[in-house]
């Protein structure tokens, strides 16, 4: 049996479509049905034998910090097989010349189709009336019941899933707004508002569609849920500590909010069988689901080929288009030859030095691909040569003592 190109670590029950890609490429899947902690993900990558690459692929509940980095120097490449990417330090990543991956895509449909649902369900008070059903109790009434139709939307974040939500609402008839800190260009109807409490007063449902970043964790404290229409409703699919969920509960139980739609916390169990504690937990006007916004079977499937596809790519060919962290370089396939990758730091002088190198090497360059971002580069030299010639591996060795580069590999 012929050594694996690589080793890649799955973790968290990634859907067995990135299976494919990587059986394709020679890469040898490791699986594991949780996550890991720091620690325990070290270990994991640690205890995979061989010199050949390691990649790992994560959802939500790993964190690949700089410890892990520093402590695993044979991982090549990150996949993040979800939307958000802040349990990955990117910086620290980019530093030493390792991929990252996501999947900004894939599962935007089932985010989108759950806070619609979610929508109808917070204006016709379904989950209250199905509780109290449960109890024995007939709460026939047509009070407090709306149909959304009419109704505003204010978005918060009109990316990928806020868009499309937008599109879905105005399908349902609804008007739609919505604020974002970069200039967006709005989809049908949709109107863009100058500022967040110009949404908040506007709207009977507010979506919440951000990343965890320092301006995000908290923007929905008391004084913003203050500023929402009286009977209004907050849905929120996007990161946990995006909302004070105390000043939430608050809210609800007071009235002056009609209802929640949360999927996210900021704390969440580890995996099934652990509990869940909330503050929100007991609120009859607040559904509660278990951070399952992007948890479709069509969804994750989408998000294990994406993924897959990308890190397979770039495994075999250096190709970076669609990482988080790097220059995005693209090269069609090189049959004539070998190609070696190469990420360094981003300073003046490093392409003239690389090219001395190989010029010094008498080998003949079919092509070069360059882009550079912030602190980074990243190269892909085509060379006229077969990869078994000693002469590409020397090239390589010499290219990767230079004291701009971290990460070159020939293909």
């Amino acid at each position: 049996m012929s050594s694996p190109s690589a080793h890649v670590l799955l973790l968290e029950n990634i859907h067995r479509s990135a299976y494919a890609a990587f059986e394709d490429a020679g890469v040898e899947v490791h699986a594991r049905a949780t996550g890991l902690n720091e620690e325990a993900l070290i270990n994991a990558l640690a205890s995979i034998p061989g010199d050949a690459p390691l990649m790992v692929g994560i959802r939500s509940k790993t964190h690949v910090t700089e410890r892990v980095l520093d402590a695993v120097p044979r991982l090549h490449a990150i996949g993040a097989f979800c939307i958000g990417t802040d349990q990955i330090s990117l910086s620290g990543a980019r530093d030493r010349g390792v991929v990252v991956f996501n999947a900004p895509f894939s599962n935007t449909r089932s985010v989108a189709e759950l806070m619609i649902g979610e929508i109808i369900m917070l204006a016709r008070h379904v989950f209250m009336r199905s509780a109290a059903c449960h109890r024995g109790e007939w709460r026939k009434s047509a009070k407090g019941s709306h149909e959304v139709r009419g109704k505003t939307l204010g978005i918060v974040g009109y990316g990928h899933i806020g868009s499309q939500l937008s599109v879905l609402a105005e399908a349902l008839g609804m008007h739609v707004i919505f604020y974002d800190i970069v200039n967006k260009l709005p989809l049908g109807n949709a109107r863009a508002c100058g500022s967040l409490d110009e949404l908040l007063a506007a709207s009977d449902f507010v979506s919440l569609h951000v990343p965890d970043t320092s301006l995000t964790r908290g923007m929905m404290g008391a004084a913003e849920l203050a500023k929402m229409r009286r009977g209004a409703s907050l849905l929120n699919a996007s990161r946990g500590l995006v909302v004070d969920v105390d000043a939430l509960r608050a809210a609800l139980d007071e009235g002056r909010l009609s209802g929640a739609a949360i999927d996210v916390y900021p704390k969440e169990p580890k995996g099934e069988g652990q509990s869940f504690e909330s503050v929100l937990r007991g609120c009859e006007r607040a559904i509660l689901t278990p951070h399952i916004g992007g948890s479709t079977e069509e969804a994750q499937a989408n998000i294990g080929r994406e993924v897959s596809i990308a890190l397979a790519g770039y495994l075999r060919a250096g190709v970076t288009v669609g990482a988080k962290n790097l220059p995005q370089v693209d090269a069609p396939d090189w049959d004539g030859g070998c190609r070696i990758s190469n990420i360094h730091r981003n300073v003046p002088g490093v392409l003239s030095a690389i090219n001395n190198v190989v010029s010094g090497s008498g080998i003949n360059v079919a092509g070069q691909h360059l882009a550079t971002m912030e602190s980074v580069g990243v190269l892909i030299v085509d060379l006229c040569i077969p990869r078994d010639d000693p002469r590409a591996r020397g090239l390589r060795a010499a290219i990767a003592e230079l004291s701009t580069s971290l990460r070159t590999r020939l293909l």
